[in-house]
């Protein structure tokens, strides 16, 4: 790959990785755990998500999974060939299963996930040699700003937890 094509698509990642982190932000606006995810075709988004899965009592709400559900309703099929799903997590075994069944040729991701990854950190579903179709993957596009977004989120989720303990402890000692 020459230069110039390497700066573009550097460009076009970081451009796409934006994007899902402003649709993490909205999982965040809902009081889900912001992760955001654009899957694209030919520098076009054909699906987006954000968490989900607390608002609509579903676990399997993951902004991965609703991309690539919307993806497929675009695209009128099932399999996703050649579409790049940006994602500001790296994602777990349940979103890199639908992956590699979606059949996705790329996965640009942010942050990394050292507990439950499943693209490298922890496993790695989608280069496994048994699988039948494995899926290309670059990693720490804008990581900082990833893993800032989820950092933020749980140091203010341990702060109002810790702050609810604490007024019923006082509210119980009356």
């Amino acid at each position: 790959m020459n230069d110039e094509v390497k700066v573009t698509q550097e460009i076009n990642h970081e451009f796409w990785m934006r994007h899902a982190l402003t649709l993490a932000q909205r999982a965040q606006d809902e009081g889900e755990v912001p992760v955001g995810a654009v899957l694209v075709l030919d520098n076009q988004p054909i699906g987006e998500g954000w968490n989900r899965p607390i608002g609509r009592h579903d676990p399997t709400a993951h902004a991965e999974i609703m991309a690539l559900r919307q993806g497929g309703q675009v695209m009128q099929n099932y399999r996703l060939l050649e579409a790049t799903l940006y994602v500001t997590l790296e994602p777990c075994v349940m979103c890199a299963g639908a992956m590699v069944h979606s059949r996705i040729g790329r996965l640009v991701y942010g942050a990394d996930d050292l507990k439950t990854g499943a693209a490298g950190s922890l496993l790695d579903v989608l280069r496994h040699p048994g699988m039948n179709h494995q899926v290309a993957i670059e990693s720490g596009v804008l990581a900082d700003a990833c893993s800032a977004m989820l950092s933020d989120f749980f140091r203010l989720r341990r702060a109002q937890q810790k702050a609810l303990k604490q007024a019923a402890k006082t509210a119980g000692g009356h």
